[in-house]
């Protein structure tokens, strides 16, 4: 199928892109929201060990890559298998940034695994590529049954071409404005949701007690997490990619707005290129008096984050959790308001084996609390039957109030992305896939904020140009 070999081009471009635009940027473990390698690295397809003959290989691709959740992945397959011997489940863990440039040689290799954990964004690319079962996911969906889901999540998924889900939700998390609601009550500061006040508090944060910095921004071009929060702040603007005409729309004044106003943040923010990782630490060492950060923060604020070589960060103020506020909207210079979260999926490739709906199916099933509970806060559960037990995972959920969780649970409901926005046709949301994909926000962020090579009106205008030729090869197809 021609469409198919979209996604070789898509990696030699990412490559070309990664070269002309953006500084390297170095390695860094992932931790538990979605980033990671850089792009220029070569990618390899990960090969799994041969399977006796008498067996059915299932290779299931996770974005949930740390060694602990890998274990919690392969003890699942493992009940699963001890229930159908006849089926060999392999569990290969990696990088999120990394899932288009390996599905795109996995392609090329005629290897594609059977079932990937992806975030959304891919989803609408992939089935534009023609590299999903839509039949397959739908199959689970009903199986499981469409009520048990909450709407949202299956809104997100379903294809506008073909009005088949083309992947089954399985997971998310809201993001926020995490910041000292103790030190904003000192300073008399508004909570951080409206522009102006973010930028009051950026402004007036740093040299406050001990911090230094007001905030740790997303200025690495190699890590989506620049990616996540800069569309908040587009949205929260009125700044999208497409018009209602279908025209890209990437150099409007609301687009260059919401530039000048995230790079303009570098002025209080740490230095050189930073990510979710540092925008996490500093926050927890008391260097930085907000982070944008997903809900997976909540219990590393109660007993610290993990670090890269082990142990955990000594966080520096004492009840850290109880001190910190909650602000999921943004409202920018036009009034408008914005919420940002991820939807994790479970997407069956494009001639998979008939018993990874079956796998897909249980990891939703049997298994779906021992994945919830790798990480409760951050993994919200998509199932309505689910979320009774989902609040009894984690004894940190004792920290926050009834309601609270309630907000998380139903979080899905009022987060918005480029990707959700309803009048956008397959193709539209197959490019906003490739804007992500591509980490096209991020190397505009870097070169604006960090390299000063360009402005917010000439990294628009690259951003207009980069997605016209994005839409040019779409339909080209």
């Amino acid at each position: 199928m021609k469409r198919k070999f979209m996604l070789v081009t898509l990696l030699v471009l990412v490559a070309f892109v990664a070269v002309q635009c953006a500084p390297a940027a170095a390695e860094e473990v992932m931790e538990a929201q979605p980033d990671a390698e850089t792009l220029s690295e070569e990618v390899a397809v990960p090969v799994a060990e041969a399977a006796p003959a008498d067996k059915v290989v299932v290779e299931f691709w996770t974005t949930d890559n740390e060694e602990e959740r890998v274990d919690a992945y392969e003890a699942v397959a493992q009940k699963y298998m001890e229930a159908h011997p006849e089926v060999d489940v392999r569990i290969v863990p990696i990088e999120e940034a990394g899932v288009t440039q390996r599905i795109a040689t996995a392609l090329a290799a005629n290897r594609l695994p059977d079932i990937v954990r992806m975030g959304v964004e891919r989803v609408a690319a992939f089935a534009a590529d023609g590299i999903l079962d839509e039949d397959a996911s739908t199959a689970v969906i009903d199986s499981i049954g469409k009520d048990d889901f909450r709407a949202s999540p299956l809104n997100m998924v379903v294809d506008p071409g073909t009005g088949k889900y083309a992947a089954v939700p399985y997971d998310g998390w809201v993001q926020a404005l995490w910041y000292r609601s103790d030190i904003f009550d000192t300073l008399g500061l508004n909570a951080p949701v409206t522009w102006d006040d973010i930028n009051a508090a950026c402004d007036a944060l740093p040299g406050t007690e001990n911090l230094i910095y007001a905030l740790g921004l997303g200025t690495d071009p190699g890590q989506n997490y620049g990616h996540q929060v800069f569309e908040q702040v587009a949205i929260s603007n009125g700044a999208w990619p497409f018009d209602e005409a279908g025209n890209v729309t990437m150099d409007t004044p609301e687009m260059i707005a919401a530039l000048e106003f995230y790079t303009g943040l570098q002025r209080c923010a740490l230095p050189g290129p930073q990510y979710w990782q540092g925008a996490r630490e500093s926050y927890e060492l008391d260097q930085s008096g907000m982070m944008f950060y997903s809900t997976y923060i909540m219990d590393d604020l109660v007993e610290g984050s993990g670090l890269t070589d082990g142990g955990k960060v000594q966080i520096a103020v004492e009840d850290l959790a109880l001190k910190t506020g909650f602000a999921p909207q943004m409202e920018g210079a036009n009034g408008g308001s914005a919420s940002y979260g991820q939807l994790v999926t479970l997407a069956i490739m494009d001639g998979a084996d008939p018993e990874a709906q079956d796998v897909v199916e249980y990891f939703l099933k049997d298994g779906y609390m021992d994945i919830l509970t790798l990480a409760p806060f951050g993994k919200v559960p998509v199932l309505k039957s689910a979320v009774a037990g989902w609040k009894d995972l984690s004894p940190f959920f004792a920290n926050y109030s009834s309601e609270t969780l309630d907000q998380i649970a139903n979080g899905y409901d009022t987060v918005n992305r480029w990707l959700f926005r309803a009048d956008y046709d397959a193709t539209e949301k197959a490019v906003i896939g490739d804007i992500e994909g591509t980490l096209l926000i991020p190397q505009v962020i870097s070169n604006i904020a960090l390299e000063g090579n360009m402005t917010p009106e000439t990294g628009a205008a690259w951003l207009q140009e980069q997605v016209e030729a994005l839409v040019a090869e779409r339909t080209a197809e």
